[in-house]
């Protein structure tokens, strides 16, 4: 049975609280395992939210600031002392190979993990999975930044009633859908068109085209609202986004679901981000991310 659910690990901008750890997100889609942005403390919250360095298929970095890149070393290292069976690809920003092969190399450790390493220079595709295509837009911050998107095919759902009326049952239907067509009879007769799931992933970034792109007709939006609508002005300054924001690009771009992360710790009440948010018009499912929450992909019709 696929499973897809999106666990967060850490939710804390810059600096972590009592509360709220550095970032860190896990995407489990079908059986694979994406890991975005492991922050400081990344390899203790798998710990504590029941994720395995086996999990783990792809690392994606959106940019190298410490709270999206510090915990590398240490899953890094985590990945090869379980001797995770399968190899590993790592996607980050091209102009931080510094930075990337410093945290790779950090201590001495034995490598017994196949590490791919895939460096992201442009907007494209990156990737395509069994069941995704896998790709990234260019964002605005102060350092090179990279969002990403996971786009499931579009596929066809057969239609019980459109099947009884061409008479086409039991085996015959695995038939029309490995061939096409039977009798005469097209898959297009007797099915309809399924749209595949979205997924983005947008951290550190004032408003862009990038933003818009990767956000467009997402079933699951994870972004960023670091500054509350008041501090729109410090947000800018610094490449960040407001609730506001955040919440008005996923309503003009038809997010089902809007995750909210990466807090500021100058704010003590969480639902205030909420309140924003709705404010902004956004009517969809909506989370205001805590530490080891388990959030589900919303189910396509």
């Amino acid at each position: 049975m696929s499973v897809r659910e999106f666990v967060v690990l850490g939710t804390a901008s810059q600096v972590p609280t009592r509360h709220r750890n550095h970032n860190g997100y896990l995407l489990r889609w079908d059986g694979e395992g994406i890991l975005f942005d492991p922050g400081e403390g990344t390899q203790r919250q798998m710990l504590r939210a029941g994720v395995a360095a086996h999990d783990i298929n792809r690392i994606c970095v959106t940019h190298f600031h410490g709270d999206h890149s510090l915990g590398l070393a240490g899953v890094i290292q985590r990945i090869n002392l379980d001797r995770v069976p399968h190899p590993v690809t790592a996607h980050y920003p091209a102009s931080g190979q510094r930075f990337f092969d410093r945290l790779r190399y950090a201590t001495a450790y034995r490598e017994t993990v196949a590490l791919r390493e895939e460096p992201v220079a442009a907007d494209g595709a990156l990737a395509r999975g069994s069941s995704y295509v896998l790709e990234a837009r260019r964002l605005s911050h102060p350092v090179e930044s990279f969002g990403y998107r996971l786009t499931e095919p579009d596929g066809r759902r057969m239609v019980p009633e459109l099947l009884a009326r061409h008479g086409i049952k039991g085996p015959d239907v695995g038939r029309i859908q490995r061939e096409g067509q039977l009798g005469g009879v097209t898959l297009d007769d007797v099915s309809e068109h399924k749209p595949g799931q979205r997924f983005a992933f947008v951290m550190d970034t004032r408003l862009c085209p990038g933003v818009d792109e990767l956000a467009a007709g997402c079933d699951m939006l994870v972004i960023e609202s670091t500054f509350l609508d008041e501090d729109e002005a410090l947000a800018t300054d610094h490449g960040h986004l407001t609730a506001g924001q955040a919440a008005r690009t996923a309503r003009d771009a038809g997010v089902r679901h809007l995750v909210l992360t990466h807090f500021s710790q100058r704010y003590s009440d969480p639902q205030e981000f909420e309140r924003q948010a709705r404010a902004a018009g956004f009517d969809g499912e909506l989370t205001i991310a805590a530490d080891l929450v388990r959030v589900p992909l919303p189910k396509r019709s």
